[in-house]
């Protein structure tokens, strides 16, 4: 991507203020740690200093991945008062929010759709804030909504064709779309805590039918004579993560996927977030043969990846399912998020979300067509979120 490769400012001239600019900088080590953290707060570990700094060391991102970090920093009167995880991108891969057919369309009729923004968790569909606002900022929404146009001008200035915020939280999509952005909805799959003082407790809301399966299902899973364990932080092992890191390439090559993630990234992230990694894991004797790796906020608990060898009965939903429930429960989270798609976790307690992104697009030819893709997009997944929420198991009094 000749020309972008260099970290330099962007002025954003905004009519409502003065004194504002936006500055994208190649690497998070060029912005403070506790500026940052100040910005980005404690709950989500996906946009923690730390996280971003080992995805750069381990060359997860980088120019061999296609994923140019260009985090984004708005000032106002030369104070930092938000910023974003932006990265300029050549493809569409990893981000779990597809645009390739938008891509395909506008290049077929000659224009040119890469490179392009995007201000997302790399290869992580996990939700959450993305235009990360300073707590000291009396008005957030305003100052989402300077950040969303000041976004769009270093577009233009860059000779970008779009850029895209993936999986943000509501606040940051409304911002947006007053600016002009298009909004997009999706849809995942969260369990979420009621007060549960035990596993359970939660069977106790479902119905008895779908009670009594998931009570079959880690039955079977627990009698294939594995062993269950969770560490956290420098409890796991360069061992744990060789093995773990075979899970991965596993899983990446039966779907046919690209491994992003390199071998270094995950000693990085334990070493550098400490206690927020849980690996859990299930091993036959002393060989782990299964790994489920989550990240904890102070809230959530996120499913990351997940990796396997050999066949074992409801596994998969035992390590990644019903032990990140019981997870959640024993530390008090209110929601465990388990990552895209799968219909068939709605059976095991986790019920459709809808997840949000946000999308501008220069040229008018491009974005009045997609416009009226996302509405009749919005229409058929509000309609399937409905339709889905008739496979909830809990019992009638308890389904919201």
């Amino acid at each position: 991507m000749p020309g972008m490769l260099d970290s330099r400012p962007v002025t954003a001239h905004l009519a409502e203020m003065t004194d504002w600019s936006l500055t994208l900088h190649a690497s998070i080590a060029e912005i403070d740690p506790v500026q940052w953290g100040h910005c980005a707060g404690d709950d989500n570990p996906f946009v923690a200093h730390d996280f971003f700094l080992a995805l750069e060391e381990s060359r997860s991102v980088g120019p061999e991945s296609g994923w140019l970090p260009r985090y984004a920093v708005l000032r106002g009167d030369g104070q930092i008062v938000a910023l974003a995880p932006l990265f300029l991108k050549a493809h569409s891969y990893g981000e779990y929010v597809f645009d390739h057919g938008w891509a395909q369309a506008y290049e077929q009729a000659g224009g040119r759709y890469y490179p392009k923004a995007q201000i997302a968790i790399p290869f992580s569909p996990v939700s959450g804030g993305r235009l990360l606002v300073s707590p000291d900022m009396p008005d957030a929404e305003t100052i989402r909504g300077l950040f969303a146009q000041a976004l769009q001008q270093a577009c233009e200035e860059l000779g970008l064709s779009s850029v895209h915020m993936t999986f943000c939280s509501e606040d940051d999509q409304n911002a947006a779309v007053d600016r002009g952005w298009l909004p997009r909805i999706g849809l995942q799959y969260h369990w979420e805590n009621r007060g549960y003082g035990t596993f359970d407790d939660f069977l106790e809301t479902l119905s008895s039918r779908k009670r009594k399966a998931i009570r079959r299902e880690r039955r079977e899973a627990q009698s294939c004579g594995l062993v269950f364990r969770t560490r956290r932080g420098d409890e796991i092992t360069e061992a744990d993560w060789d093995g773990f890191y075979a899970f991965y390439q596993a899983t990446i090559d039966r779907k046919w996927g690209q491994a992003y993630l390199t071998r270094a990234f995950f000693s990085q992230l334990s070493e550098r977030l400490g206690t927020r990694v849980v690996l859990m894991q299930a091993l036959a004797g002393d060989r782990p043969v299964a790994g489920a790796l989550n990240l904890a906020g102070t809230s959530t608990l996120f499913g990351r990846n997940w990796g396997c060898e050999g066949s074992w009965p409801f596994l998969h939903f035992e390590l990644c399912y019903y032990r990140a429930i019981d997870f959640a429960i024993e530390q008090g989270l209110s929601r465990v998020e388990a990552g895209a798609q799968g219909e068939h976790k709605i059976q095991r307690g986790y019920l459709p979300r809808l997840t949000r992104s946000a999308h501008f697009i220069r040229d008018p030819a491009l974005a009045g067509p997609v416009a009226a893709f996302l509405e009749q997009e919005r229409e058929a997944i509000l309609r399937e979120r409905d339709d889905l929420r008739s496979l909830s198991p809990f019992r009638e009094e308890n389904i919201s």
